[in-house]
């Protein structure tokens, strides 16, 4: 069924992002996975092609553009191409900005945000800790005021599952500011790169996402000023409540769009391969499985264009947020899964995109909050 959400203006947007995906990313793919990172020059070279400044308003070098749909047809271009390049450069312009552009000071805005739209700055969110998981709510990393009257912030504790983290310039801090408050005791502190007592473990050994460059932070004793604190004090959880529902949208953008491109993949290839002096896609069980595969991920489409809709006019929920994630997790990592058998054992290869893409999905039905927090979140909306 034609897709109604996209006007010109978007589709012309979605061009230029399919063009900066030819130029300078699939020449470097091999490279990227090699290498296990992203190199800098191709972070710069995103942010002069405008795909990091979308939220950012123009005064702070940003594109302004304030309709979702815009973050949506990057997403759903990289994802495309990359799901891991997908995921740092949807932490990076996606998920971080809108908690500067809300809750920063003018001073913080001048300050980080236009490095931030031309790719100068990485940046990076740290929630998640070894012991806590998806629980916000449980933080151990601790921030308390120096006790010498600077009013600064000596932050303790670690994180894990860092995307960007080993590269970032510019980190967004979960600590718990106040621990008789529980959630309300939570601050959000931007820890810059260079400050002492902020280190990084190496990068971790993935089971997919190779080329993003995900790792533990370290904070020991790290003397953060008070100008650094973002938003007032004890309000971080609510903060990042608030804002969860674009980082789960973003993720079902990309999840439904890496399966559909991997499908399309799929079903070509069965086209050209031949078995038994037939091509394997004529075969009634395969025409019958990517005629069920096709049907889920455009039904699945169609909610998360209503979801990607309700976002742009400010009205989507955090409930519907996590019916879109959880599933379009789900229905990923079904029909990569479909398409690994399809290919027989050149599914297996890592030479072949499908097993990558494969590989880089799993985590999907994890990060962003898990698919059964999502199912809890749900639960509880239906007075459960």
């Amino acid at each position: 069924m034609p897709r109604n959400l996209y006007g010109p203006d978007h589709e012309a947007f979605r061009s230029s992002v399919r063009e900066f995906i030819d130029r300078n990313l699939k020449p470097r793919a091999e490279q990227m996975l090699e290498v296990k990172s992203i190199d800098r020059d191709i972070w710069k070279e995103a942010g002069k092609q405008g795909l990091f400044g979308l939220d950012i308003p123009e005064e702070f070098g940003g594109m302004g553009a304030d309709d979702y749909r815009f973050n949506a047809v990057a997403a759903e271009e990289i994802a495309g191409f990359n799901f891991a390049v997908s995921s740092c450069f949807g932490i990076h312009s996606d998920v971080c900005p809108p908690y500067i552009v809300d809750l920063g000071t003018q001073e913080q805005k001048e300050r980080w945000l236009p490095g931030m739209a031309n790719g100068d700055l990485i940046c990076a969110i740290a929630m998640t800790e070894p012991s806590g998981g998806s629980d916000l709510a449980a933080l151990k990393t601790t921030a308390v005021k120096a006790d010498d009257g600077s009013g600064d912030w000596i932050l303790n504790g670690s994180k894990t599952f860092i995307t960007n983290g080993y590269q970032a310039d510019l980190v967004i801090v979960a600590a718990r500011t106040d621990p008789s408050k529980g959630a309300k005791g939570i601050s959000l502190l931007m820890v810059e790169a260079g400050m002492e007592g902020f280190s990084r473990g190496r990068k971790l050994d993935k089971v997919g996402q190779e080329e993003a460059d995900t790792s533990e932070l370290f904070f020991e004793n790290v003397r953060v000023p008070d100008a650094n604190r973002l938003g007032e004090e004890g309000l971080g959880f609510i903060s990042m409540m608030q804002r969860l529902p674009q980082e789960r949208i973003g993720a079902a953008v990309a999840n439904t769009a890496h399966a559909f491109q991997i499908f399309r993949e799929t079903v070509e290839y069965t086209k050209e391969r031949k078995a038994f002096g037939q091509p394997v896609g004529s075969f009634q069980h395969n025409k019958f499985k990517m005629a069920e595969l096709q049907t889920k991920l455009e039904v699945t489409q169609a909610y998360v264009d209503d979801c990607i809709a309700a976002h742009a006019d400010g009205d989507l929920t955090a409930v519907d947020a996590a019916k879109a994630k959880w599933w379009s997790a789900q229905v990923q990592n079904d029909v990569l899964d479909e398409c690994v058998q399809l290919y027989g054992g050149y599914g297996f290869m890592n030479e072949y995109r499908v097993a990558r893409a494969w590989r880089d999905a799993r985590v999907s039905k994890i990060w962003a909050g898990s698919n059964e927090i999502m199912k809890e979140l749900i639960g509880r909306d239906l007075g459960l």
